[in-house]
């Protein structure tokens, strides 16, 4: 459950700040892993 909180959290991020496809994915990404991290989502 953790991860898909995690993942609705980053997507949503990356929705807001991505302007392009792939700006969108590293933006993704990024929020992925500093949501895990940071362990609020764990």
């Amino acid at each position: 459950m953790s991860k898909l909180l995690r993942g609705l959290a980053a997507g949503y991020g990356a929705k807001k700040l991505g302007g392009g496809c792939l700006s969108t994915i590293i933006i993704f990404a990024v929020l992925w892993w500093l949501l895990g991290g940071v362990g609020i989502f764990q």
